[in-house]
């Protein structure tokens, strides 16, 4: 009970002064995020000990669900961001970046997890499964936020998000496939990883989230109507639609994330999502509140005996990873690319690739279908290093692009 009361106070402490301090901290060089990260480890056992995660029960399921939720929430935080019809006119770009761009920073971190940390070619594969995706959560704290929206051009920050959005949940395939070869008592891999995978696990997730996300959506729009519903409702209903998909498409066996963000994008197509998430300020309220405590719980359970395990060898594949994984490849892509079409948006747009709670999750699902930590181990630090970097990295290079920007208009006129 004690530590209950403990884990409550931290985050409401944790909330209440990031909070108080919202404008200051996006000027700075530190993320809320990475604030809420320090807080746990300064907490967590590596730290004062005053927080122990192992005496909460099964820890590592619970960060599993937990970081569910968090991508939940802000997967549906981003859809209700994303401007109307913007997926579909720029449907280019996204098929490009996820069909070509995913694949390649799959194959780019699988090569490195193999030729760095020299691991077997199907463990390789799950360290690049896990760690591919970009990030919607800490990302969403870099396009967010006065600075950003000041100086960030909107095609990068729609982009980003929209991308990180779409390539959490369908990075589960990606993941699933090397965890089915590894299985003893799995006879036909391919076979049960196209047929329940791909077909209902994905298939299932996009048919599922159109279907609430209408339901939803059109229940809204009758109460209104009919004046059964106050306008201040509009957050509760979108939490609501979130922790409803994530429950049913979990019970189905289906990939939850990608319900999420589905049901999100039908919902807010159908009620002018972007326009009441901007009015009623959704952005913010979910960076602030409902994503900072897995960042604490993050800080509370860093395997960092694990890391020093992981030798020389760990620190340079870190490198490698942040360096190698996305820069290239979106810039090598850039030329065909509508959304991030000249150089310098494109090095920024590969730059700011996050690696946080989505590797987390996955890293916890691969932990519990085969037993081994070495993606939570691998993955954590990783993690660790994104977070730092492109945290610390965030508010100087907005404003580096806004001089950049407002030179070249000069330049130009």
């Amino acid at each position: 009970m004690n530590q209950l009361n403990l884990a409550l106070i931290t985050i409401g402490a944790v909330v209440l002064v990031l909070g108080m301090l919202s404008r200051i901290i996006d000027r700075s060089y530190l993320t809320m995020p990475l604030l809420a990260f320090i807080v746990g480890v300064v907490l967590g056992p590596i730290g004062s000990g005053l927080l122990t995660p192992d005496s909460w029960g099964d820890s590592y399921k619970l960060l599993e669900e937990c970081a569910r939720v968090t991508i939940g929430i802000s997967l549906m935080a981003i859809a209700l961001r994303i401007p109307k019809h913007y997926l579909f006119d720029h449907r280019r770009s996204f098929i490009l970046l996820l069909g070509v761009g995913m694949l390649a920073m799959f194959l780019m971190s699988s090569l490195m997890a193999h030729w760095i940390l020299g691991l077997p070619v199907l463990m390789a594969l799950l360290i690049g499964g896990a760690i591919c995706p970009t990030d919607p959560v800490v990302a969403s704290s870099i396009v967010t936020g006065g600075l950003a929206r000041q100086h960030l051009p909107d095609r990068f920050r729609y982009g980003l998000s929209t991308e990180s959005a779409i390539n959490d949940g369908l990075a589960y395939p990606l993941v699933l496939l090397p965890v089915l070869l590894l299985l003893p008592n799995e006879s036909s891999p391919w076979l049960t990883w196209g047929l329940r995978v791909i077909l209902w696990e994905i298939g299932g997730a996009v048919a599922l989230g159109a279907l609430l996300g209408w339901f939803v959506g059109k229940a809204l729009l009758v109460a209104e109507h009919k004046k059964s519903l106050d306008h201040s409702a509009f957050l509760a209903t979108t939490l609501a639609l979130t922790l409803l998909t994530l429950g049913v498409g979990k019970f189905l066996a289906t990939d939850s994330v990608l319900a999420v963000f589905v049901a999100g994008m039908v919902f807010s197509q159908m009620v002018g999502g972007s326009d009441r998430a901007k009015e009623n300020k959704i952005q913010e309220t979910v960076n602030l509140f409902f994503t900072l405590p897995i960042f604490i719980f993050l800080g509370l359970m860093l395997p960092v005996d694990s890391w020093f395990e992981l030798g020389w060898e760990g620190i340079w594949f870190t490198i490698g990873i942040l360096a190698i994984r996305r820069i290239p490849v979106i810039l090598a892509l850039s030329p065909f690319l509508p959304i991030w079409n000249n150089w310098k948006l494109a090095l920024m747009a590969g730059h700011f690739g996050p690696i946080g709670i989505s590797a987390l999750f996955y890293a916890m699902v691969i932990l519990d279908k085969t037993g081994n930590n070495i993606a939570w181990t691998v993955g954590s630090l990783v993690i660790t290093s994104s977070l730092i970097i492109h945290g610390m990295t965030a508010a100087p290079l907005a404003r580096l692009w806004a001089k950049v920007d407002e030179g070249q208009d000069e330049s130009e006129a």
